[in-house]
């Protein structure tokens, strides 16, 4: 069993379009995307097309859910989105889970089990501690859980020997964060990012994969739509 591991896309249709060429040419049996697909200023209704057209296990991120309950201090990224979703572009968003099983082994969730909005490997720009991993895993003992959210790619094994994976994020490669507390979390390169996992004789493993794709496509949206934080992010992966 090889699963690509997506999440993160942020409408970047561009960076959706060349991991999916990747790990077509590599061969998978699977595909799981972790949310966190539409909001930015991208393209962020053909993007949700393109999805709902995959046979796909695909999940709900914070911002899934952020564009839909847009509140009036939703942030421009949100509002953009919600913008220019159509009826059924909403209503598909809002049947995703943010949790969910795979199989026997696997658990899928966009931050931690039981909360999109909480990063699983990272404690805002630094990794978190193998005690803060296991108080965010809340008893979890999956012998593989997929997590997203933090933008960060990563690959460890918590207490139990459980592999726990983030892909990293498709299409948006540095942002800043208000929480905890202000901070960035920038990939250094403009590529896209995701991750193969494969169950082997000697448990999971995954790789952590990085794609060059047209990125200075993407970025002349971003500066078209007076975004010029995305921009900066979209052509170097990081924010100054």
């Amino acid at each position: 069993m090889r699963i690509a591991v997506l999440s993160d896309i942020h409408g970047n249709l561009a960076a959706l379009e060349a991991v999916v060429a990747d790990f077509k040419r590599r061969g998978v049996d699977a595909v799981v995307n972790l949310g966190d697909s539409l909001s930015g200023p991208l393209l962020p209704k053909e993007t949700a097309q393109y999805l709902m057209a995959q046979d796909w296990l695909q999940l709900a991120g914070n911002h899934e859910r952020q564009v839909l309950q847009l509140s009036p201090k939703a942030g421009a990224s949100d509002r953009y989105a919600h913008a220019q979703l159509g009826a059924a572009e909403l209503a598909w968003m809002a049947g995703l889970q943010h949790t969910q099983a795979f199989n026997d082994e696997a658990l899928l969730c966009h931050g931690v089990p039981g909360c999109d909005s909480v990063t699983l490997l990272q404690t805002a720009e630094r990794h978190a501690t193998a005690a803060e991993v296991e108080q965010r895993l809340g008893g979890c003992d999956a012998a593989l859980l997929l997590c997203g959210h933090s933008h960060v790619a990563r690959s460890v094994r918590n207490a139990r020997g459980g592999l726990i994976v983030n892909p990293g994020s498709v299409g948006q490669p540095a942002y800043e964060d208000d929480y905890p507390y202000p901070h960035v979390v920038e990939s250094g390169s403009p590529d896209a990012r995701y991750a193969i996992v494969e169950r082997g004789n000697q448990g999971w493993q995954a790789q952590l994969i990085h794609v060059p794709y047209p990125y200075p496509q993407m970025a002349q949206l971003a500066r078209l739509r007076a975004r010029a934080d995305w921009e900066r992010a979209l052509l170097s992966g990081y924010m100054t």
